[in-house]
Order: C-alpha cells, then structure tokens, then sequence
C-alpha cells in the first residue's frame, strides 16, 4: 500500500508539475476525511504518510477548549482539566491526539484522494500563474485570440490564459480566433476561481510600450517617452523628446516613410498617432500638444492648473477637433485642463472677471 501511495504521488507531480508536498496533504486529507465518514458520531481526524515509505498512521483528535467554555462539538473537543492527565503542559487550542485503525486506501479513499488533489492541482497551477505573471503588471505581452465569450476575448499567452474584456477592447475591432494581438496586462489577481489576468489595449501606457518595441532610440534611452493619451481606435497623442541635440525624437519615432509610426497603428486598428515634442515649458508643450491648430497665445493660471488658449477664429474648429477631440486628447498628453477660444471671447472673459474683482472689492469697503 506504502509503494501505491508512493507511486500515486510520484506521477501526479511530474505530470502537472506540482510538488510532492503538496500531493502528500492532499491524500492526508483524503484519507482524513474516508476515516470520519467510517466512525459513527461526529469525529475528528488527522493523517500523517510517512513520507519515505508511504505507509501511514491515523489518529482521532480533540480540540482543547477553556474549562469554563460549553462544548459545541463534545466528540471532537476536550476540557483543558482533562488534557492535562494525558499531556501536562498541553495549552487551549492545541490537541489531544489517540492512534485508531487506518482506513484502507480503497476505492473510496482513492476517489476522495482524487477530487482533492485536483483541487490542489488547480489552487497550484492558479498559484504558478500569478507568480509568474505578478512581476509583468504593466509589462506589454503577446497572445493568440483563444475564444470569444459573452463580447470578452480569452487570449492565450502561451503558458496562460488571459481576458481582455469588451470594455478594454478597442471599439468595433474585430478580433477572431488565431489572431496574434499585443495587450498591457493591467491586473494580476490572486483568486480561488475565474480569470486572473487582466489586458488592456486602451491603455495609453500600450501605446507607449509599442513605440519602445518599434522604435530602438526609445527602448534604448537615447529617446524619452514623457507621455500619451488615447481615443481607441481613432486618435492618439505621444510626447516625445531626446537629450542629444544630433537625435531628432519626432524623425526617429516616424522612421523612415513612416515606417514604425505605421506600424504601431496598425497594431491599434488603424489609430492615428501624432507625435508631439514634449517641452518642460508647460506653456509650450500645450502649444506643440495642441497641433496642427497654431495658438496665438496663452493665458497660464497656476492656482487652479489652467490654461486659457487663444486661437484665431479659424483656426478654433481645428483646435477643438471633432467632438472636442483634440483638445482632450492635449489636455490628458500635458496634464493641464485646456480652455480654448477666440481672441474676442478672450478680451469679453477679461473684461467679465475685473468687473467682478472690481465688485469684490467694492463689498469689502
């Protein structure tokens, strides 16, 4: 019976790649649980496999309770006045322990022993998955379109499997089974049960991530990527600069007839990147951000991290964008909240404010 024993957890470990020790419990618990189901009454019960040989040994045990308590469980506990005859120094919680016979590893302790380990096997490999994937939380990865469930997509990693929700899709892209896609995992968890990897393709940082994989200058530090901003599937924003005056970041991240900006837009489906040199003025990084509309001129409000910007009027559709587009888009690049308008819009918006600081004043006489 020891070398069954033996044998059973050899195979399980190398097939599913589980540790031994693991597999070990999982029968101590099995065969716990066929020794209760033998016993009339409400017994408790431990295993212990000798792991060398594979023979074990099984004991009834009582939980040691405070004398002064009410037993809930009289058959599995015992008054710590009564502990103290079989083991003096014995403390509450711990237990008084007393061999009976073994069940047989039968059909029913190995049925019992199966359903356990695979559940072990699952908690296992859940486990391996979020220590293998723990460390890559916000890392782009690679994966083939597994199947498609309820509008989410389940995308195979190769060794995992991961979910890019409707909601993290880029809108009306059509992605079919065996399509190869790059994603951001978002989000790992460490859950009993359901999906534990998390991707995203409308993540700004995605759009990032893949300018560092097309584009060598950024991936090897000669080209700093500051920021970026998205509407999926439709227009992107990226900030871009270079410390070495002789390294040009826009040229660099176009790549030669638009080679890798295109192909990091083809990746997003069709998504139109502009690129944008990013400045530590912030006055003229909204400016540069808010191309190809020209500013006429900027009016900065620090207390509440504002910019009013002047544009000519013909110019004002084009800065705006459709549905506010462009202007949103400048204002999540640069991190500053953008209001734009005519030059008359400005000089009627001045005149209102000092009409009110005026009256302000006036009341405080």
């Amino acid at each position: 019976m020891g070398n069954e024993i033996l044998m059973i957890v050899d195979a399980v470990s190398r097939e599913k790649g589980v540790e031994k020790e693991i597999i070990f419990q999982a029968l101590e618990a099995a065969l716990a649980t066929a020794t209760r189901k033998r016993h009339a009454g409400d017994i408790d019960a431990r295993v212990a496999i000798h792991r060398d040989t594979g023979t074990y040994d099984t004991f009834r045990r009582w939980e040691v309770v405070a004398d002064d308590v009410v037993m809930e469980f009289p058959e599995r506990q015992i008054r710590l006045m009564d502990a103290v005859d079989v083991k003096p120094d014995i403390q509450v919680g711990e237990f008084v322990e007393e061999p009976i016979e073994p069940v047989e590893f039968g059909r029913i302790a190995a049925q019992a022993a199966k359903q356990v380990i695979m559940q072990k096997v699952r908690e296992a490999e859940r486990e391996q998955i979020v220590n293998l994937y723990k460390d890559r939380q916000g890392e782009m990865v690679t994966g083939v379109v597994k199947r498609l469930e309820r509008g989410d997509v389940i995308v195979d990693l190769g060794n995992a499997e991961a979910l890019l929700s409707k909601t993290a899709m880029i809108p009306r892209e059509g992605l079919r089974p065996g399509d190869r896609i790059r994603a951001l995992l978002e989000e790992v968890k460490s859950v009993p049960r359901g999906p534990q990897l998390f991707l995203s393709r409308t993540s700004p940082k995605l759009l990032i991530e893949l300018f560092k994989l097309e584009v060598p200058e950024a991936s090897e530090g000669l080209i700093t990527l500051h920021s970026a901003a998205r509407d999926p599937g439709m227009r992107a924003k990226i900030a871009v600069s270079s410390g070495d005056p002789r390294i040009d970041p826009i040229g660099a991240c176009v790549g030669m007839r638009g080679s890798r900006v295109q192909a990091v837009s083809n990746e997003l489906a069709g998504e139109r990147v502009d690129i944008i040199q990013w400045s530590d003025n912030p006055a003229q990084f909204v400016i540069n951000s808010l191309a190809p509309a020209e500013v006429v001129s900027i009016v900065v409000d620090e207390e509440v991290h504002a910019m009013d910007v002047i544009v000519d009027e013909k110019q004002l559709s084009l800065a705006i964008g459709r549905g506010g587009q462009n202007v949103r888009l400048a204002s999540e690049l640069t991190g500053w909240e953008l209001n734009i308008m005519t030059a008359q819009t400005a000089q009627e918006k001045g005149a209102s404010e000092a009409q009110n600081a005026i009256q302000n004043f006036m009341q405080q006489l």
